[in-house]
């Protein structure tokens, strides 16, 4: 990394570290979540995006890059960071999803509730939140996942929502460790997705050694300058034709650049848990 980023992306952070978050401390909650309303039929694919939303600014451009043409239109699960409760009931609403959303912090800066949320077309089911280690070494605000299983007929596959520490916050190994948790939590789901704002361009390759694939490895930069935004696949493979992408005009609803695949879903005998 050039010393001049580096600079300033300390510089700006510690602008803000005068006060730390309120962190949300029990696996249990807060909790937010609504049924979907009317489940979408079975189908052999799903469509998944993972989208960090920047502190949910833009919760009304996210939905217009949703119900436009393209890559985007009408996803299967949506993978959200940089959440609070009011944008993700928001978005869930207007497109008709079920979610879960757990915070994890009441952030210093927004003065809101900041964490992860899982927006799905059909069932959501064993939604669980998971404290990840280390806190921002600064603000000591805490980081989590959401994990929730999607069931689509009589198949389920298992997603996690992921936002990992910040290269400020915490240094390569403590983002490989939150890692971990996640995937040692997911070790018990054949059929399994991760997504979301890794903060790194290497931290994702401890999950091969899982079994997992990593789709999104060659994609182009999903922020200013690196590849942090991924998607990592186990026991499913990409459907046929153009599967795997980010868009890159987001309509400003984020800093973040969402990245999507859609996969086959497999055999309902091998998505069991």
């Amino acid at each position: 990394m050039p010393r001049a980023v580096l600079a300033v992306a300390v510089a700006a952070f510690a602008v803000g570290c005068a006060s730390a978050g309120v962190n949300y401390t029990d696996p249990a909650g807060p909790r937010y979540a609504a049924a979907v309303p009317s489940p979408a039929p079975g189908s052999d694919t799903l469509t998944v995006v993972a989208f960090n939303l920047h502190f949910a600014e833009h919760v009304d451009r996210a939905l217009a890059l949703f119900r436009q043409e393209g890559p985007l239109h009408g996803p299967d699960v949506l993978l959200l960071q940089e959440m609070d409760e009011d944008g993700t009931r928001e978005l869930a609403e207007s497109l008709g999803y079920g979610y879960v959303y757990y915070p994890s912090t009441l952030h210093p800066v927004t003065k809101r509730d900041f964490g992860n949320a899982v927006l799905s077309r059909f069932p959501l089911e064993d939604d669980r939140k998971i404290l990840l280690p280390h806190l921002a070494r600064v603000r000591r605000t805490l980081r989590a996942a959401v994990g929730a299983t999607v069931v689509v007929g009589t198949r389920r596959v298992r997603v996690y929502s992921i936002h990992l520490s910040t290269f400020v916050a915490n240094g390569p190994r403590a983002r490989r460790e939150q890692l971990a948790a996640v995937l040692a939590d997911a070790d018990r789901y054949p059929v399994v997705v991760l997504g979301g704002d890794f903060n790194s361009e290497t931290v994702p390759e401890i999950a091969l050694s899982h079994g997992y694939v990593w789709p999104t490895r060659r994609l182009p930069h999903t922020d200013f300058i690196w590849t942090l935004d991924h998607l990592l696949l186990r026991g499913l493979s990409l459907a046929p034709g153009a599967a795997v992408g980010l868009v890159r005009d987001n309509l400003g609803a984020s800093d973040h650049k969402p990245v999507w695949a859609r996969v086959l879903l497999p055999a309902a005998s091998l998505s069991s848990h």
